[in-house]
């Protein structure tokens, strides 16, 4: 079971970076003894109920934090899906380049018991952690902490409202 978890991790790890390498956002390579370099503040445009919908990462201002940004997940998942590539490859490199930590807020949709979407939340805020870690961010500068269903983006009971309530917000700490 335990090789069947790092296949997994390994095959997550490399579906984010190939699927960053595909982006049209403004990096640097690496190669040899290079660092990428990254801008200082960037913006996720992304769309939670759209399948195809990718997320890029674009410059806005090199002196500022990054923006606050979410990852979506499908209902009942905690899987980082590939669309949110670009957008947790950019907090990763951030983070390992910056002073400051990270605080990973996980939620969930209203449906479900409170223990089990406090649950859901707190594995949603460990896979993008454990996801941003394998790219390079130092574990000891992330926190994680779940809402579950107490702290919803959108209000209704209906799939529109569910699919933004299903998230992890980055929230960036200053150290």
């Amino acid at each position: 079971m335990k090789n069947k978890k790092s296949v997994l991790l390994t095959s997550l790890v490399a579906t984010l970076i190939v699927g960053g390498c595909a982006s049209n956002t403004p990096t640097s390579t690496v190669a040899g003894n290079q660092t990428s370099t990254m801008p200082q503040s960037a913006t996720a445009s992304v769309n939670p109920n759209a399948a195809s919908s990718t997320s890029t990462v674009q410059s806005t201002n090199s002196t500022a934090k990054p923006a606050a940004l979410a990852v979506y997940f499908e209902y009942d998942s905690f899987t980082v899906r590939d669309q949110y590539a670009n957008a947790v490859r950019y907090n990763a490199e951030y983070l390992a380049k910056n002073d400051g930590a990270l605080e990973l807020d996980g939620n969930a949709d209203e449906r479900g018991s409170r223990e089990y979407n406090m649950a859901l939340g707190q594995k949603r805020a460990d896979a993008v952690k454990r996801t941003l870690t394998a790219l390079g961010a130092k574990s000891d500068r992330i926190d994680t902490i779940s809402f579950g269903e107490d702290k919803p983006k959108a209000t209704g009971s209906d799939e529109t409202a569910w699919a933004e309530n299903r998230r992890v917000d980055f929230v960036l700490k200053g150290r």
